[in-house]
Formats: structure tokens, sequence, C-alpha cells
């Protein structure tokens, strides 16, 4: 770690608070005690009080956590008519005093509440477990959906680019963020620990993590790299743990082939891009002969595309199954203008470009579920990486090797092509 996040982690330190002092108000509902919270100014008294309320929280069961939020949308929502009286008072005299309360006025109680909340001793940690709770219950109402809108702004801000920490993770690394990457691994399941070493001890293998100091020991997201001669193009020759390994020195190309978000409660707060980028900058540095940066990425939704377009059968089919790949990565989209497959508009909003298809990239049962085998190539060129993020980003462009046009122009359809709501 550098002196930076040193000093950012004794920043976010929070020392436990004693015994008698987590027992104050150890009466009250939680309720009472997130108004009482609010009306503090007492730091001791605050702490204990914010204590209670996350112990109350995690004693709950689903109905009592909803209630919760529904406290939250309800009676910690903004004051309409405060906010009224603000605005008109800062219309009138446009001075500090009636911006201040305009910019009082408009923030709902419930974003203060988090704050208070996140003083204590791993609040962060135990925010993004509530709102990972939130999430699975934000589609029954509007109201949760506004309490979700308050937790995405702070998090925004908690977990800015600025806080994170990238660390290396290796075979050396301590054994309980070990256990949490074979936990987090969202994308090829690790199946041991030899399998685990298989991917972080080998001198061609790397791996790197995001951090926040307020949650030292949680890997926020993690990227497992292979240094290879060439473009991979299939996931069990990465995965092969008994491969050869090749010297670092003598790899030409760095393959990212997982991406693994690790937090539910952090969904929609984007790390990837940074990571990514931070990660090619690293290996850039120390290992300056890598050329190509590329991923080898799934297709999740590519089985049910096809399916729903009655063309599923072109899956069985390798010359075939590349073609609906290409045809669905290129020019499928959503309501919205986006890629529809959601690992694309990742990699395409970061800049990638669709590199090559591989009919038979994995194997796996679980790829076999999803795109009947094929993978992606998405190559980050660094020369073009900002050409390519904004074709993306203002026209929805995406952006292809002649390789990739080529297959898509090859793909034949006799269904039309429906639209996915996004």
């Amino acid at each position: 770690m550098t002196l930076l996040s040193d000093l950012l982690a004794g920043i976010f330190e929070r020392r436990p608070l004693p015994g008698a002092i987590r027992r104050f108000a150890s009466e009250q509902d939680i309720e009472d005690l997130c108004r009482d919270l609010l009306g503090s100014h007492g730091e001791i008294s605050g702490s204990s009080m914010a204590c209670r309320i996350l112990d109350l929280y995690d004693d709950m069961d689903d109905a009592g956590k909803r209630e919760f939020f529904e406290f939250l949308a309800d009676d910690m929502d903004i004051d309409t008519d405060g906010l009224s009286t603000a605005l008109e008072a800062y219309r009138e005299t446009n001075d500090k005093a009636s911006y201040n309360s305009l910019m009082e006025k408009a923030e709902p109680l419930r974003q203060e509440l988090a704050r208070r909340l996140n003083q204590v001793p791993s609040g962060t940690a135990r925010l993004v477990d509530m709102r990972a709770d939130l999430l699975r219950f934000v589609k029954e109402g509007a109201s949760f959906g506004r309490v979700d809108s308050d937790f995405r702004h702070l998090f925004q801000s908690w977990f800015n680019r600025g806080f994170l920490v990238m660390r290396p993770i290796s075979w050396r690394s301590p054994a309980h963020i070990l256990e949490k990457i074979i936990a987090y691994e969202a994308v090829h399941a690790i199946e041991s620990w030899d399998d685990l070493r298989s991917r972080l001890q080998p001198e061609d293998r790397r791996c790197f993590g995001f951090f926040h100091p307020a949650m030292p020991d949680e890997p926020l997201i993690f990227v497992e790299v292979a240094l290879t001669k060439g473009i991979a193009q299939s996931i069990p020759t990465l995965l092969d743990a008994n491969h050869e390994p090749i010297e670092a020195a003598s790899a030409d190309t760095a393959v990212f082939y997982s991406i693994s978000n690790c937090q539910k409660g952090l969904a929609g707060i984007s790390f990837g891009n940074s990571l990514i980028k931070q990660v090619v900058e690293e290996l850039s540095r120390t290992l300056p002969q890598l050329k190509t940066f590329v991923t080898l990425s799934p297709i999740p939704n590519l089985r049910r595309y096809a399916k729903e377009n009655d063309c599923e059968a072109q899956l069985d089919d390798d010359e075939k199954r590349a073609q609906l790949a290409a045809h669905y990565l290129l020019t499928a989209k959503a309501n919205n203008g986006h890629a529809m497959d959601p690992v694309a508009r990742f990699h395409l909003n970061n800049g990638a470009l669709v590199h090559d298809i591989h009919a038979n990239g994995d194997p796996s049962l679980k790829g076999q579920e999803q795109s009947g085998g094929a993978m992606v190539n998405y190559l980050y060129d660094l020369k073009k990486i900002a050409e390519n993020h904004e074709a993306y980003a203002t026209q929805q462009s995406v952006v292809a090797t002649p390789r990739a046009q080529q297959l898509a122009r090859q793909f034949t359809s006799t269904a039309p092509i429906e639209k996915e709501n996004s």
C-alpha cells in the first residue's frame, strides 16, 4: 500500500465504542432512534445511537426491513412545503443564507441519516449490505426507488475513484482475501484452492482488485489476467491448471478473462472502467513489451436472444453460431439505443472494440446455456480508447474489426429481430 492509501486508511479507521455507551438508549425502537440521531449534536451519544440502529436493522427479518425502508421513504423524505418556502426566499434574496437553507431543504433527511450511520465502526460496509437488501425490494414500489436513488448518490461520492486503492492479489495474499476471491468469482467459478492457485501463482498469471479504506478486507471488484503469446481463443486454455507457464517477459498479450463485482450493494456504482485502465497502466509499466490488451468475454444473453427471435437452431452450428453472435453484438440494441448485451455495454462504453468471435470459446455447461459456447474478444487499443468511447457514448456506435463486421453480415434470419426493453 502507498503512503496515500495508508493515510486514507487512517482517516477511515473508526474505533469501537465502549460497551456501556453502546447500551445507551437500547430500549428505543429504530424509528425513534433515527429521529434522535438526526437531532443529536454529541459525537458519543450520536455514535451509540447509530450503532444501535444498525444492530436493530441487522436483527430484522425481511418484513421488518421492508417496513424500515418504508419509514425512510415516507418519514425521511423531502419536506416539500419547507422546500417551497426556501425556494421563494432564495428567489427574493439570492444570498448565501437563503442558498444554504434551500440546499438543506432540498435534501431528504435519509441522506443525512446515512451519513451519521456511516460514522461508526464498519458503518460503510453495513450500509452497503443495507442497500443490497433494498435492491431486493426496489421493484415493489416507486418509494423504494427514491430511497435507492439516495443510496446511489451517497455511494458515488463515498466510493469515488480517488478513494479506491488498486492492490495486486497473489497466492501470497492473506487467506481471508483469497477466500473472498473464491466466493465472489462471478464469471468462471473457482472450484478449489488448487484451482485458485493455478490462477494466481504461475508467472504468467495476474490478479488485481480495488479496495476502499473503509472496507480494507472486502474487494469491491477484481480482474484476473493471463499473460500470453497471441490472443486467447478459448477459456479452457486459460484455466488449465496443468498449462506450461511462460516467462512474463516473453508475453506480448494481456488477456482479461474474468471481471467480478463483489458487493451487491454497490450495483450500478461503476469501478470496472477505472480498474481496467489502471491495470493496463500497471502492466505497461512493469512489462513494457506487452502490445495487446484484450478480453475473453462471455456473451451471457445470446441463447435467450436467439430463442426469442426464432434462430436458436443456429447455435448448433459452429459457423452460424459465430455469425449469430457477431450480429447480436454489433446490431442488437435495447430501446435506449445501447447494446443489448450487458458485457458488451460495459466494454464498449470503456472504449474497447469488438475484435473477434470464437464459436467454441467456452464448452462448459454455463457457457453452453448462455451462448452455445461462443465467446468474444474485446480489444483495448490504447491509441483509440477515447475515440471509441466517444463514438459509443454519443452515438451508440459499436466499433468492430473487419473480421467481426464480416461475420455479422453473414448472419441470416427469417424472423424479425425484436428490441429488448431497458
